[in-house]
């Protein structure tokens, strides 16, 4: 088995969410994919930060993402209006990075399940979404990106990367309560 199969249920279970539907159904309201963006940021922004540490995005720094995240949420969100709230399943995602910033493993983990979702299905999400759409727009070839990321990765990397397709999950599942029906 390869880290594909490992994670499959886990990943599938995050894609089955209400919410990713609302993101793939094309016209999601702006302020709400901006709130969306805003609980994403600091998931990336402390995977990445830890993640630079140990030099893990050498060889394809091209799919940094954190700053892209942030140009889209302030061209989306109302600059007269509150930042969003910060939802619990991120509060605790950053919790969770802080106790493994010490394990490039681990780590890449969690870059595998983000970025390279970013790369796969969040290239059918950009063509969904409101704004710009920098998140999911990357700077060289996306198979090849792809690849590199691949090749920093392993099997025994499984369990780590189960939980970050949970914690999507829960931000997915936690969105929701913003949906207006």
């Amino acid at each position: 088995m390869n880290l594909k199969e490992l994670t499959w249920e886990h990943h599938k279970n995050a894609e089955r969410q209400e919410f990713v539907k609302v993101l793939m159904g094309g016209d999601i309201d702006k302020e709400l994919y901006a709130r969306y963006l805003y609980n994403q940021f600091p998931c990336y922004e402390i995977l990445e930060v830890m993640s630079n540490q140990h030099r893990l995005f050498e060889n394809f720094p091209e799919i940094l993402r954190c700053k892209l995240i942030l140009q889209d949420f302030l061209e989306l969100w109302p600059s007269d209006k509150n930042p969003p709230e910060v939802c619990e399943s991120t509060k605790k995602y950053i919790m969770h990075m802080k106790s493994i910033m010490d394990d490039p493993k681990k780590l890449m983990a969690h870059i595998y399940v983000r970025h390279m979702g970013d790369l796969s299905g969040g290239q059918m999400i950009a063509k969904k979404v409101p704004g710009e759409g920098r998140y999911y727009k990357f700077e060289g070839d996306v198979k090849e990106l792809k690849e590199k990321v691949r090749a920093q990765c392993s099997d025994d990397m499984a369990e780590e990367a189960k939980l970050c397709f949970d914690f999507a999950t829960d931000l997915f599942k936690d969105m929701m309560q913003y949906v207006t029906k």
